[in-house]
């Protein structure tokens, strides 16, 4: 069986492990730091047979030579300057097998121009999708070099998975994205429940991830942007009017860049 488990790395990051627990084999998703890869490797036995690499981002890349020194080990990643290391580059579409799994290549620019997703319907228990820095749970991804057609075309992708999609990104912001998921749309019930138990688990030293699409769907207003309540929290913040859902968009995430 193909199991994932959230390395903790810097404050909030998570480098994702998966790992087959008959072969100890791993990957290992934006090592961004090598030393507590390397803990968790020792601790849980498992040898290291891949890094994925969803964008140049250093706190997603910074322990890839590190972990180079510990044997042959390829690397996969997006069409990238930046990421000099890779040694499979990947492309919309594309597929590449893994511990035993068929991941698919998606391309999501907007947080980065380089930035790719990988997504798996073959894992045990459903889907799953390796997102970087593109959607957040309750939030996404600062547009640092795309722009705002562009990351909500990106975020549509992914919305577009199967609901029961598990999804795996790398930062531990939910409680921030949701306390701005709330300013945005306060009436949503989903929303309020989501709150509730997403800081249980934070009480509890418990990561809030993975989400799902469906619970993206359902409380996350960058996945929100055709829903009235959010349409009208975006023209109250914009100085523009807020027409389609690019506009509403480009109002909420330069909203929330200050909020």
């Amino acid at each position: 069986m193909i199991l994932v488990k959230p390395i903790p790395a810097f404050d909030d990051n998570y480098i994702w492990c998966l790992y087959d627990d008959v072969s100890h084999q791993a990957a290992v998703v934006d090592p961004g730091d090598a030393k507590v890869v390397i803990a968790a490797l020792e601790a849980m036995n498992l040898e290291l047979a891949a890094l994925l690499i969803t964008h140049h981002h250093f706190d997603h890349t910074g322990g890839i030579n590190t972990l180079l020194a510990l044997g042959d080990i390829p690397v996969y990643g997006p069409h990238s300057e930046n990421i000099p290391q890779i040694t499979q580059r990947l492309s919309h579409g594309e597929t590449l097998s893994l511990l035993g799994l068929e991941f698919t290549t998606l391309e999501i620019p907007g947080h980065t121009l380089d930035h790719i997703a990988l997504y798996s319907e073959q894992a045990e228990g459903g889907p799953i999708l390796f997102c970087g820095d593109t959607l957040f749970a309750g939030g996404c991804g600062r547009v640092f070099e795309g722009n705002p057609g562009m990351m909500l075309a990106s975020l549509n992708k992914l919305a577009a998975l199967p609901a029961n999609t598990r999804v795996y990104c790398a930062h531990e912001y939910t409680l921030a994205n949701l306390a701005f998921a709330k300013a945005v749309e306060p009436g949503n019930p989903a929303l309020l429940a989501r709150i509730t138990s997403d800081s249980q688990l934070r009480q509890q030293n418990r990561p809030t991830l993975p989400s799902t699409v469906a619970m993206e769907l359902a409380t996350n207003p960058f996945l929100r942007c055709d829903q009235p309540e959010v349409a009208a929290s975006a023209a109250q913040q914009s100085e523009q009017a807020c027409t389609d859902t690019t506009a509403v968009f480009a109002a909420i995430r330069g909203w929330k860049d200050n909020f």
